[in-house]
Order: C-alpha cells, then structure tokens, then sequence
C-alpha cells in the first residue's frame, strides 16, 4: 500500500535531489509513436521503442542491429540521406515516410531527427493525420491574423489575452494559459482563454515545485511538448541501455519522452486529459509557457504543433518589444538622473554631497523611499532609513555574506532577522558595494499584499514512499488559497538594478581620482610637515642660547650691581628672568609637540597600566603636596607607543590636580571596551569647565586662565589630542563648571602600521 507522507515527517529526506532528479535520462516512450536510436552513418538501429511489434508486425527483437534501409525504400532513404547532410535538420523535419506492414499495406508516418547530446540520431515517427504537410503560406496568414489583431491594441495584458485567444482558435484545447515565471522559479497565469464550464485560473499563482529546475530546463531544450493522452501507458524502449554507452539514452530533445510520473500524476489532479506546451524564451532564460490543457485526449500532429511554436515565437517577440516598450520612458529617465548625479559629483569636493544635496537625487534613480552612503565609518541618510546602529549591524552583514556586485531583495527579514525591526522603511533593501567597508543601500518599506495561489504552495507537493523507494507526489487540491504577504517590498525593477550599477561605476571613477588626488596631497603634507618639524628644531635650538644670554647677563647685573638697585629695578629684573623661563617652557613645550609622531617607530602591544604607573611616578610630590587620591579600573594592554601614552596621562592627571576645587582632589581613570576600541576616562572633582570652551581647551596655546591664577604654557592638551590623533582615536571632554571634569579617549582596539598611524597611504584608507 502506497503511504503518501508530507515532507516534514520524513527530516532525512533529500527534497531537492527528488525535485531535481534528471528526467531527460529515460527508457520510456509515450505509446502514440515509435521512437529509435540510430548509429551514423550507416544507419544501424540500436534501439527501438517495444511497440513494433503491434506497428511493423515486427518484434522490437528482431529489429535493433538492423538499418534504416530494411524498412523504407531506397528513394526514400536517399531522400533522408540527403537531408540528414544538412547541418540543420528542421528543414527535413517532417518528412512523410511510408512503411510497409504486410503485403501492401503501408503506413504513412511523420518522421521527425534530431542528434542528441551523445551523438546518436533519434528518429521519431508519429502517424501521419494527413497525407501532405501544412504549406508555409498556412504558417504565414495563421501569424499574419494574430498579429492584425496585435496591432490594435497598447496594452499588454489585452496582448497577451490575444495571443492565448488565437492559440485556443487553432488548437480548440479546452484551456489555453499564458503563464509567466518570476524571478524565484513560482508562476503565475497572465492570461488565459477557456470554455465556460472550467473554473478560471487567470491571476493564480503557482509553486516552483510545479515546475522544478529540471523540467524548465528542457522547456528551453525543446521548445514544443505534447502530452495527447494523460492516461497513457508508456513504452519500454528495447533495449533498456544503450549498446554503445551501456546507459539509457539522453531524450532531451524528443517529441515521444514519456513524461515524469509526478507530472502525469499532475495532470490527473488537475482533470486535464491531454496538454500541449510551448515555450517562450528571451535572453536564453525561459520567460513563460503557453500552457494547453483539455478534458479528454486529443492528438495534435507535429504540423500544427510547429504552427503553434512558430505563432508562439512570433508573437513573443512582440511582447518582448512591448515590454522593452514600455520600460524604454521610465529607463531613459533614469538615465538622464543618473548622467545628472554623476555631474553632482564630479563638481563636489565630497562625492557624497554630489548623491543627496540636489534634485534629482539618489532617492530619484531607484524609487526608493530611503538611502544611506556608508563611507569612511560615517553615514549621510536620506529619505525613510533604519537608524545608524541598525545600519552598522546590517553593513556588517553584507560585508561576510555577500561578495556580488550588487545585492537586491524585497523581504530583506527573510534573509536578515534583525531587519524585522525596522520593516517599515526598509523590508526592501539595494546594495552596492563601493568596497569592502563602504556601501550605497537603498530601502523600501513594507507593503502588505494578498496573493491567490492555485491551492496550498506551503503543501505544494508529499513524499510517497512505497516499497523502499521515495518519490515526490503532487497536490491534489488547485482550490483558491489567499495568502497575506508581509515583510516584503515592492520589488526592485530589472531597469533599476542595472541603474545601480551603472552608479557604482561611476563612483569608483571618482573615488579613485580622489584616492590619487589625496595621495599626492598627503605627499606634498608629510613634505611640508617634515620641513615645518625641520625649522621647528632648529629654530627651537637657535632660540635657545640667546634666552640663555639674556638670563645670565640679567642675573649678572643683579650680582654686580645689587648695592645700586632700589626695589623697582630688582622687581624689573626678577620679571625679566621669569620671562626668559617662560619662554624656555614654551620652547620645550613647541619642541614636544613637534616630536609627539615622530618619536615611536612602530606600536607595540603595552601596557596601559605601566604607562600610568610612570606618569604617576613624575607627578609622585604634587600628589603627596595636594592629598590627592588616584583610583583606576582594570587597564589592558592596547597596542600603543609607551612613552607617548605615559605623557598623555601625565597631562590629563597634572591637569586635574592643578585645576582642583576646594577640596582635596579625587581622580579615577576608567577602561571599557566597546566594538572595536578601547574607551577610557579620567574623571576629577576639580573646578570644571564650561561647555561652550570644551573645543578650545584643545587647541594649541589656548588658555582659560590667566598665569597668575594657574601657571602654564596652553600647550598640555593640544599634546594630547595630538598623541591621540596619532594613534587613530578620539579625545573630548565632559564638564559643567564647578561639578569637575571628565576627559575620554579612545585607542583602537586593533593596533595600526605606522604609515596608516600617520595618514599616508591614503589609498588604501579609502578603500579598506
């Protein structure tokens, strides 16, 4: 007893070697005709179909090792020779032969060639319906009519209803469908022409499984398939293995294959006694069927089955042209805003203004409702977008999963869960990569729909297992099923896609322009730099004797004439040496600051904890001298220049006991971790600082003090953004006046090459 199973129930399962089984690999035949193998050149018959028997009168036994020529006469054999010369078979295809039965009983067959993918020509022989075959000029008024009636009209829903009308005219099938597959394998009826008592199909949608890989497949290797009587019997083919290769033969192309029982089982299903298929292909890819079904069996010789390929073909071709057609307005508009952004871009200093700061826009070139440029660690939105948090989760999606040129879905939360949360802008998403780090997405919101499936597509098909073998079983139920879709877009159109691309271009263009650009700018900066370090030390050195000079001759004068000098000149003297060892200070200061990226070959893994202890260690008497406690969070090891992390901590803590309130001063350094980098702190209780001077404090030679009130030269913290900035972080502060202060910066987590520490190699930056 068969037991048909759903899928679920058996988990070891293979569905998709059981959907894409090769089916083109058969040893069966449909009973209407007799199918056999041939080897060229002498015509020799390897293998024949095992009906001959009830045919010829001959047994299948008696006729393989036989030639061609012990059945049809030599006229007719050299007229078939003649045409199997010719490197196109179609024009011998079909020839009418004769075949004696008994004595003079003939039988008048359609013999239709063709070579398969092993070389051997298969002969198919169908009975003849009539004696003659269909003129050209049939073919030719049966398309001319259709097409007059094309003509008439724009629409292409209305085309399409024409086209299955004129092939149910021709073929007076029950049901005709013109039937289109989307881009994820599923279909769905366009069009369709029927008689009144059948329930309509137009506007259903149907499973992949329907359909599976390898049936499409050969709907695109033959182009024309009729199945006359659903019910039928199939026909061994004898014998079962080829003799030359010892495996059944590749029938791929033949009229007679018998088809795969899950498909008959189909048909059954479906009530349909006899189906007729065309294919209409465009770019190689199969586009659609047009789909014949009728109640009872109905034969349709291979004359009229080439009319209706031919009208099939003919017609297609003026949907593609329609489509194109109607593409052609909204594809040259996308065109001229693509050529427009590409000008934006190339007149902007940032190429990222150039995409979002006219009109038309980035949002303009694919109908999206949302857009982020992800470039450089920063983000420029526009439209409806996911916020920057959920964007750095999602770029880091694409980056480990998808390796394309261009990425493109409309349910991005099928593909990326987290994307659920942010549905509304952005279930659909497009993606171009313009590096590894840095994209262009564009986002489209949700948009619920209902779709009509022809019965259940979440039971599309059961597993039937039955003695040991496994096989796919189709639905028995084609009733009307509403299927509610959510998290899902409008879809992104062909003509859109291809928009993006042509962008993606064009900004690589411009990047790498820029990348060199920036190159030889950083050159002619580290030049200039050097120079400016150069005169800096020299000029510091130089400065250097005459401020000694003028200190001692100073000091001199005082020793000598001491017994001469009333109060005022000493107080002179004593201001004038106090101004020399400030300038000195300054001196020094400048001296430090010019050296802070030039002292450290390279990072190397240090520990922070080290640093703070030598900082802590010079400041040792100001801290005994003030009372001030220390506290610090647990300090890793970050990869960093020792000497340069001890002197920013020698800064920011010398500044906190300096700047100290009334009450003994109280300092804690803290560490945390974040994604990628290090965060840390240095919170005091000292007399703050006022918000609005939080960026100036950083700057060199500035002061919020008078040094009368708190001595030094202003440079403190201008070394330490500096020392920052070199090892690629950030360093700010968080103060309100008299609540005391809080000074953070950030150390990469991962350490850095020299050259990227100091900016250069700009290319690489840019696209990294």
């Amino acid at each position: 007893m068969d037991i048909g199973l759903q899928v679920q129930t058996i988990p070891s399962v293979n569905i998709t070697s059981l959907k894409e089984a090769p089916i083109h690999i058969s040893s069966k035949i449909q009973p209407h005709g007799i199918l056999l193998v041939l080897a060229e050149p002498d015509l020799k018959i390897l293998q024949i179909s095992n009906n001959t028997l009830d045919v010829f009168g001959i047994s299948p036994e008696n006729m393989v090792q036989k030639r061609l020529e012990d059945l049809v006469d030599p006229y007719q054999l050299e007229r078939i020779k003649s045409g199997l010369s010719e490197q196109n078979l179609d024009f011998i295809n079909p020839t009418k032969i004769w075949i004696r039965k008994k004595g003079d009983d003939y039988s008048v067959f359609d013999a239709i060639f063709h070579r398969n993918s092993e070389g051997f020509l298969i002969l198919e022989l169908e009975p003849a319906i009539s004696q003659e075959n269909i003129p050209f000029l049939s073919f030719y008024h049966l398309a001319r009519a259709s097409i007059n009636r094309l003509e008439s009209t724009k629409n292409l829903r209305e085309f399409c209803q024409i086209i299955v009308q004129e092939v149910q005219k021709v073929t007076d099938f029950d049901r005709v469908m013109l039937y289109k597959f989307d881009d994820d394998g599923h279909g769905s009826v366009i069009a369709e022409e029927k008689i009144a008592e059948l329930e309509p199909y137009l506007g259903l949608h149907y499973p992949e499984s329907d359909i599976p890989k390898p049936a499409r497949k050969l709907f695109i290797e033959n182009s024309i398939r009729l199945i006359p009587n659903a019910n039928f019997e199939p026909v061994e083919i004898f014998p079962v293995n080829n003799p030359v290769t010892d495996r059944p033969v590749d029938l791929t192309k033949s009229s007679l294959r018998s088809a795969a029982n899950c498909h008959v089982e189909y048909l059954h299903n479906m009530g349909v006694g006899a189906s007729l298929t065309i294919s209409l292909i465009k770019d190689q890819k199969l586009w659609g069927l047009i789909a014949c079904h009728h109640q009872t069996p109905k034969y349709v010789s291979y004359e009229l089955r080439k009319a209706c390929e031919f009208l099939g073909r003919v017609i297609f071709s003026e949907i593609s042209a329609r489509e194109e057609t109607e593409d052609y307005d909204y594809r040259m508009n996308l065109t001229y805003i693509q050529t427009l952004l590409v000008e934006y871009m190339s007149q902007e200093d940032n190429f990222i203004d150039g995409l979002v700061k006219n009109q038309p826009n980035l949002l303009d070139l694919t109908s999206a409702k949302g857009a982020a440029v992800c470039f450089g660690g920063n983000y420029t939105l526009i439209g409806e977008t996911p916020k920057e948090e959920d964007l750095n989760f999602l770029v880091e999606w694409l980056k480990n999963n998808v390796d394309d040129e261009v990425f493109y879905t409309d349910s991005l939360p099928s593909l990326y869960p987290d994307a659920i949360s942010f549905k509304n802008v952005a279930s659909g998403l497009l993606a171009i990569p313009i590096s590894q780090r840095n994209y262009v997405l564009w986002f489209r919101p949700e948009v619920i729909q209902t779709v009509n499936w022809g019965g259940d597509p979440n039971k599309a098909f059961e597993v039937n297992q039955s003695q040991g073998n496994l096989r796919l079983c189709p639905r028995k139920s084609f009733e009307l099923w509403k299927e509610t879709v959510r998290l899902t877009s409008l879809p992104w159109r062909f003509v859109e896609i291809k928009a993006a691309l042509e962008l993606r271009k064009a900004i690589v263009n411009i990047v790498l322009r820029q990348a060199d650009e920036l190159a030889q700018l950083a050159q002619d900066l580290e030049r200039s730099n050097a120079e400016l370090k150069k005169f800096a030390y020299v000029a510091s050195h130089d400065l250097q004797e005459p401020l000694n000079q003028v200190a001692n001759y100073v000091q001199l004068l005082e020793m000598r004439y001491e017994a001469q000098l009333d109060e005022d000149a000493k107080e002179f003297i004593n201001y004038a040496v106090e101004g020399v060892s400030l300038m000195q200070t300054l001196i020094d200061d400048v001296l430090a600051y010019s050296k802070v990226d030039t002292q450290a070959i390279a990072f190397q893994a240090t520990e922070v904890d080290t640093a703070l202890e030598r900082a802590l260690s010079n400041l040792r008497k100001r801290i005994s001298e003030t009372g001030t406690t220390i506290t610090h969070d647990s300090l890793p090891t970050v990869m960093a220049d020792g000497t340069q992390l001890m002197q920013l901590f020698l800064n920011l803590v010398g500044n906190a006991i300096k700047f100290r309130s009334n009450e003994p001063p109280q300092i804690h350094i803290g560490a945390e971790r974040l994604e990628d980098e290090w965060l840390f702190s240095v919170r005091d209780n000292g007399i703050g600082i006022d918000p609005q001077f939080s960026d100036r404090i950083f700057i060199i030679f500035q002061r919020l003090h008078t040094r009368d009130e708190y001595p030094g030269t202003g440079m403190g913290l201008a070394i330490c953004k500096k020392i920052i900035e070199c090892h690629r972080g950030r360093i700010w502060v968080e103060s309100q006046l008299n609540q005391g202060a809080t000074f953070y910066f950030t150390i990469p987590a991962g350490g850095r090459e020299r050259e990227r520490r100091n900016g250069r190699n700009t290319q690489n930056n840019l696209f990294s």
